[in-house]
C-alpha cells in the first residue's frame, strides 16, 4: 500500500513465511484491515512528539501505522518469533522509519523498565489479559499520559462503566484510579485474522491524578477487591474480613461518610480512597 501498511494478503504472506499460527494462549488476533489501523492512529491523536508503547504488535499492522504518524514506538511482544521479525517487516515496508522502532521480546505483565519513557499506550491487546496489562502499565509507567486500546467489547464496557451500572466492577474502579476513560467506538470481528467470536471495542483515556488518600494504592485496591468479592452484600458485610469485623467495617464506613448499608457498585474510586484512608487512620 502507498503508506506502507499491511493488507490481508500481506498479513497472510508474512504469517506463512514465518510459519506463524495465531494461538489462543497469547490471545493472538491480527488486524488485517489498513483502514482500521488508520482509524486507531487518528483517534489516538498520534504525533511525532509521542513515544508510543505498543503491546502485542504481532505482525506489525498497527506498528507501521504508528510509525507513519511520526511516533517513536516501543513494541513489547511475548512471541519471540514475531518479536524478531518485526524490525525486518518495518524495514521492508517503511525503511525510513526503522530507526524509530524498539522491540522488546517480553511479557508486558512483567515489564518494569523501558529504553524510552512512553507518553501513550496504544495497542490491540490480547483479550485474555487486557485489564491486568492496562493496570500494570499505568502503574509501572507514570509517563503514560493518554492512550487508546482495543479490547473485547465487554471488557471495554467494564473499563469505562460508571458507578451504579450493571457492568461496573473492580476493573472500572481501578482503571478510574489512574485515568478517565470513554468508549471511542467499536471494531467488527471481520477486520481480524483469525476472526474472533466476539466484537471489539476501543477505549480512549487520559491520565489524571490519583484520588487524595492517606492510604497507599495497594490498600485502596485491597478495599476495592473486598467490596466486590461478594457484590450482593452490603459494604458492612463485604468489608468485614478486610476491616477485622462487621462492626469495625461499619465504624470505618461511617468515618468515611459512607452508608454501611450501601453496596460497592454504588461507590466511585474517590469514596473507596476515603474508606481506605479511614481504616489506615484507625490502625
Amino acid at each position: 500500500m502507498a503508506d506502507g501498511l499491511l493488507g490481508p494478503a500481506d498479513v497472510r504472506e508474512l504469517a506463512t513465511r514465518l510459519d506463524v499460527r495465531p494461538t489462543k494462549q497469547w490471545g493472538q488476533n491480527f488486524v488485517v484491515d489498513a483502514n482500521t489501523v488508520r482509524r486507531i492512529v487518528r483517534l489516538a491523536g498520534v504525533s511525532d512528539n509521542d513515544v508510543v508503547l505498543e503491546v502485542g504488535p504481532g505482525l506489525g499492522s498497527l506498528t507501521l501505522g504508528l510509525l507513519a504518524a511520526g511516533a517513536r514506538v516501543v513494541a513489547v511482544e511475548i512471541d519471540p518469533v514475531l518479536a524478531a521479525a518485526l524490525p525486518r517487516t518495518v524495514t521492508a515496508h517503511r525503511p525510513a522509519d526503522a530507526d524509530r522502532l524498539t522491540v522488546l521480546a517480553a511479557d508486558a505483565l512483567r515489564v518494569t523498565a523501558l529504553p524510552d519513557e512512553p507518553t501513550a499506550l496504544i495497542a490491540n491487546l490480547p483479550y485474555n489479559v487486557a485489564v491486568p496489562i492496562v493496570l500494570h502499565l499505568l502503574q509501572a509507567f507514570p509517563s503514560i499520559q493518554r492512550g487508546l486500546v482495543m479490547v473485547q467489547a465487554e471488557v471495554a464496557d467494564r473499563l469505562v462503566a460508571p458507578p451504579g451500572s450493571r457492568t461496573y466492577g473492580v476493573p472500572s474502579v481501578k482503571f478510574a484510579w489512574y485515568a478517565r476513560g470513554e468508549r471511542a467506538g467499536s471494531v467488527p470481528a471481520s477486520v481480524f485474522w483469525p476472526v474472533p467470536r466476539v466484537e471489539s471495542g476501543l477505549v480512549s483515556f487520559e491520565r489524571h491524578p490519583a484520588p487524595q488518600s492517606t492510604a497507599t494504592r495497594a490498600e485502596v485496591f485491597a478495599c476495592i477487591d473486598a467490596a466486590f468479592a461478594q457484590r450482593r452484600k452490603t459494604l458492612r458485610a463485604a468489608l468485614a474480613g478486610w476491616a477485622g469485623s462487621a462492626s469495625a467495617a461499619e465504624q470505618v464506613l461511617l468515618s468515611a461518610g459512607v452508608d454501611p448499608s450501601a453496596r460497592g457498585e454504588a461507590l466511585d474510586v474517590v469514596a473507596f480512597a476515603r474508606i481506605a484512608s479511614a481504616r489506615a487512620q484507625q490502625t
